[in-house]
């Protein structure tokens, strides 16, 4: 008999993910992966809570029922902020270099860049 090769937490989050986006529904608690999915019930409560924790799925509980569903549109909009807050730091760092280096400048043409000064290493 061979052992079947289980799927790792990542796939079965990128799994869960392509289910929500295809169907574009809602989906009751735990039962969203198994009929649609090869994702055990019992990961199947856990990923889609880790998916909630990472901020991209929503989740709802009415009742004593959790509702889950996500949404491409919601998905492309925070990738789009995410992108411009990593430009964002990318500019200020290039910034700061460059501040720096221009008083690394101004400190070796004053000759206070020595071989035994700490300003300059």
């Amino acid at each position: 008999m061979s052992k079947m090769k289980g799927l790792s937490a990542k796939e079965k989050k990128t799994h869960m993910m392509e289910i929500f986006f295809e169907t574009k529904d809602v989906f009751q608690g735990p039962k969203i992966a198994p009929k649609e999915n090869s994702v055990t019930t019992t990961s199947g409560k856990d990923i889609p809570q880790s998916l909630v924790d990472d901020g991209v799925v929503d989740c709802e509980r009415i009742g004593t029922s959790s509702y889950y569903w996500a949404f491409p549109r919601k998905a492309l909009h925070a990738r789009n902020r995410k992108v411009e807050v990593l430009e964002s730091q990318l500019s200020e760092g290039n910034q700061k270099y460059a501040n720096h280096r221009k008083t690394w400048r101004k400190l070796k043409l004053a000759g206070q860049c020595g071989a035994s000064s700490q300003l300059c290493r």
